[in-house]
């Protein structure tokens, strides 16, 4: 009764296995799908804001474009904050990410600067914010592949080890209870007619 327990356990153990594999499966299709769209939009911006970048240099050189850059970095203030939360058995992190400005106007004149370089800060923000977020989707994608290895590793050694070994060894227990029921009825049956001779020669 013990190894049939531990048999039905295995079983139910596989059945629950398979059943967050297919989940995984859906999840990690979803995320690729979506993942190519943002790594698109991703490499399409970065050549837009090399472009964008290039033409800056070219307009205002690039020792200007550094000493803009670093008055630029006082008004701005990125934050960061981590978040963790549990997705189909995963701990997967979840990243706020927001680029604080303190003042409203530009730290440079407009006079003595290039004109792409309003646009070259608008094409960086948003390629931050999209670099975030394929970071997020390549780390969830990265734990649900690893829990899928695992989980597909943990159902082979039920398939292919722990159920079948289970299984021979409650047939070896059955086919013994098997033999000794059919030796105790042999010995039954010879006692019944041993019983019955003595009876016969008696009369």
């Amino acid at each position: 009764m013990s190894l049939q327990k531990r048999l039905n356990f295995a079983v139910k153990g596989k059945s629950f296995l398979e059943f967050k594999q297919e989940q995984l499966i859906f999840a990690i299709k979803k995320l690729w799908s979506d993942y190519k769209i943002q790594r698109k939009n991703y490499l399409n911006l970065f050549i837009e804001v090399m472009i964008c970048l290039q033409q800056t240099y070219m307009e205002m050189g690039k020792n200007n474009f550094k000493i803009i850059s670093s008055l630029s970095k006082i008004q701005f203030t990125p934050t960061i904050n981590v978040n963790y939360v549990k997705k189909i058995g995963n701990v997967v992190p979840e990243i706020e990410y927001e680029l604080i400005r303190k003042e409203r106007l530009p730290a440079y004149s407009f006079e003595y600067t290039s004109h792409y370089l309003d646009d070259l800060i608008k094409k960086l923000t948003n390629l931050f914010n999209i670099m975030i977020h394929l970071a997020e989707i390549e780390d969830v994608m990265l734990k649900h592949s690893l829990s899928f290895k695992k989980i597909t590793r943990r159902i082979h050694g039920l398939n292919n080890i722990i159920i079948p070994s289970l299984s021979q060894e409650i047939k070896k227990i059955k086919d013994i209870l098997e033999e000794v029921q059919r030796e105790n009825f042999v010995r039954l049956k010879s006692i019944k007619d041993l019983i019955y001779e003595k009876k016969f020669i008696k009369m």
